[in-house]
């Protein structure tokens, strides 16, 4: 759920890119592309777009189109060669040209995560994605990947205020106001500091993860992957923002992550408790980034779909603020804004 930065951030012509992508795809030796067999796979919150395109031998291949003014393919080929090199399940990058924001990268299914999920395929899913999480854990090392320090948390949670708070309902904060939410950000972000750090995806979600015949699951957008705190990919897995379980089986999968973590030598703590706080305190931190990216997404983007998840992550962050004294002032105070609010164009 990725979305451009730049508030001035416009699609490019889908057509021209298109155009210009089968060229590109014309130009590459060596894969027995058949360019004219180009169809769309898929879209996300960005401006990338994934085709498929087949090869004369009887593959198929997937072609990105990943505007350079607003994706950063630089980063999609550094993290795919870093996981690759950990036994993780990525795409190859077979050609690139970061110039124009084109890749060529190997074909890992039809089917996501969020396609198949269901009572009797979860469980196995689940772990399976939680082993190749903490695989990645465990292989990871200081000064490779981007800090995920105070500062980018604390951006992430102004997305929040900016867009839901002040696009969405419309409202400023008046200095009470203020003051509640910043003593509860003080409170998170101490929270996921204080945790150990590790390499993480930052997007590790249903619609991220693929479904293999063998090496599940296949990992895919990670170019935004970052060296910060340690639950932050499995509450992104556990608590995802368009797929909702019941909270004993939540339960049950974040503490088999945390055994298995544990016995892989990873330095979470020995109190099970202490772990499930932080990981709901991280989900609490990345549910109301969801929210601000989801109504930018529809305000500045137009991509108003992204308002039907908002429920979902909204139960998420009313859930974890009532179980915990500390985080109860916020949801009084989103209660509070909800309620004078007049919502700007949209509702839900």
């Amino acid at each position: 759920m990725t979305s451009p930065t730049s508030p001035q951030a416009t699609a490019p012509d889908a057509a021209a890119r298109r155009n210009e992508l089968q060229l590109w795809l014309s130009s590459l030796q060596g894969y027995d592309l058949l360019p004219d067999t180009l169809q769309s796979a898929s879209s996300d919150a960005s401006f990338r777009r994934f085709y498929r395109v087949q090869t004369s031998t009887g593959g198929s291949l997937i072609a990105v189109d990943a505007p350079p003014a607003t994706e950063n393919s630089a980063g999609y080929v550094k993290v795919a060669a870093l996981f690759k090199s950990m036994n993780l399940t990525v795409p190859d990058v077979l050609a690139s040209d970061l110039e124009q924001g084109f890749l060529l990268v190997t074909d890992l299914g039809q089917y996501t995560y969020a396609q198949i999920l269901n009572p009797d395929t979860a469980h196995k899913l689940y772990l399976d994605a939680l082993s190749s999480l903490v695989l990645m854990q465990t292989q990871s090392q200081p000064d490779v990947l981007p800090e995920y320090d105070r500062a980018f948390l604390s951006r992430e949670l102004g997305i929040f205020t900016e867009w839901y708070i002040g696009r969405h309902l419309g409202k400023t904060l008046d200095e009470r106001q203020q003051a509640t939410m910043n003593k509860v950000f003080d409170q998170i972000l101490a929270s996921a500091l204080a945790q150990p750090q590790v390499f993480v995806h930052r997007d590790y979600h249903s619609r991220n993860l693929m479904w293999m015949d063998k090496g599940n699951p296949g990992i895919v957008d990670f170019q935004d992957a970052v060296y910060g705190p340690i639950t932050y990919d499995a509450v992104s897995l556990l608590r995802d923002a368009y797929i909702q379980w019941d909270e004993e089986l939540v339960l049950d999968w974040a503490i088999r992550y945390w055994e298995m973590a544990r016995k892989a030598g990873l330095p979470l703590s020995n109190d099970v408790d202490a772990f499930y706080r932080d990981f709901e305190w991280m989900g609490l931190q990345r549910h109301l980034k969801i929210l601000g990216i989801f109504t930018r997404l529809a305000h500045r983007d137009g991509k108003t779909q992204y308002l039907d998840d908002i429920p979902t992550v909204m139960d998420y962050i009313r859930r974890t603020t009532n179980r915990y004294k500390e985080l109860v002032p916020l949801w009084r105070l989103i209660e509070e804004l909800e309620g004078s609010a007049t919502q700007v164009g949209y509702t839900f």
